[in-house]
C-alpha cells in the first residue's frame, strides 16, 4: 500500500494559543512582509517566551499555520473576537497538519455524530493503529515524543473547544462557527469543515448556517 505524505508534528511546538496567533497576524498585518514581521516578534519577544529558542520554534510554527490561510481567512483573526480568532487558529493547524485535521474530522466527528461524546484512551490508540500503515513515521517516534504528541493534540482540541473535561480524556462537543468564519472555509474548501465536526451533509450545503 502506498504511504500517505508524512505526519507533521510541529505542532508540538506551540499548542494553538489563539492569543498568540493573533499577535502574529496583527504583526503580519502591519507588516506586509513575513520577513519583517518575522523580525519585529523576535526582537521585541512579543510571544513572551522563555528563551530565544522557543520564540524561534513558536514565531515558526505560528508562521507556517498562518500562510496556509487564504487572505480572507488571515484578515478575520486580528479584530475578532476570542471565538473567532480560536476557530481561525484551529483551521490554521489542521490545513498544517494532517494528523489535527484527520483526528478531529475523523475520531471526533464520528463520535459526535453517533452521540458518542466521551473521549477515550482506547480511542487515540485505535487511530494511531490504524494510521500507522499509511505512516510509519508514527511508530518511529520515541514515547516521549508520542505522550507529548497526544498531550499537546489534546491541549489543543480543549483550545479550540472542541474538548471540555470529562471523563477520560474529556467530552466532546461542536463549538459555535459564526456564519463569517464558514463562509471563509466554504470559500476556501468546504471539507475544512469536518474539523469542526459538521457532518458529510452540512458541509454538502451551499448556504452556512446563521448563527
Amino acid at each position: 500500500m502506498t504511504n500517505q505524505p508524512p505526519y507533521n508534528f510541529s505542532f508540538t511546538a506551540a499548542s494553538l494559543r489563539p492569543d498568540l496567533v493573533g499577535i502574529v497576524a496583527e504583526h503580519f498585518s502591519h507588516a506586509q512582509s513575513w520577513e519583517k514581521s518575522k523580525s519585529m516578534l523576535l526582537s521585541t519577544n512579543a510571544l513572551q517566551a522563555n528563551s530565544s529558542a522557543s520564540a524561534i520554534r513558536m514565531e515558526r510554527e505560528f508562521r507556517h499555520r498562518l500562510q496556509k490561510l487564504t487572505a480572507s481567512q488571515l484578515d478575520l483573526i486580528a479584530p475578532s473576537t476570542a471565538d473567532v480568532r480560536s476557530a481561525i487558529a484551529w483551521l490554521a493547524a489542521v490545513k498544517q497538519s494532517a494528523f489535527l485535521f484527520e483526528f478531529s474530522a475523523e475520531v471526533l466527528r464520528a463520535k459526535w455524530e453517533t452521540h458518542d461524546t466521551i473521549l477515550r484512551a482506547s480511542d487515540y490508540e485505535r487511530f494511531i493503529e490504524e494510521k500507522i500503515s499509511h505512516h510509519p513515521e508514527v511508530s518511529r517516534l520515541s514515547e516521549t515524543s508520542a505522550n507529548k504528541v497526544r498531550r499537546v493534540l489534546l491541549l489543543m482540541l480543549r483550545e479550540a473547544g472542541l474538548l471540555v473535561e470529562g471523563s477520560d480524556h474529556g467530552t466532546i462537543q461542536r463549538p459555535i462557527l459564526s456564519s463569517t468564519v464558514e463562509k471563509a472555509i466554504r470559500a476556501d474548501d468546504p471539507r475544512w469543515l469536518a474539523a469542526f465536526l459538521f457532518s458529510d451533509a452540512e458541509i454538502g450545503k451551499t448556504n452556512p448556517r446563521r448563527t
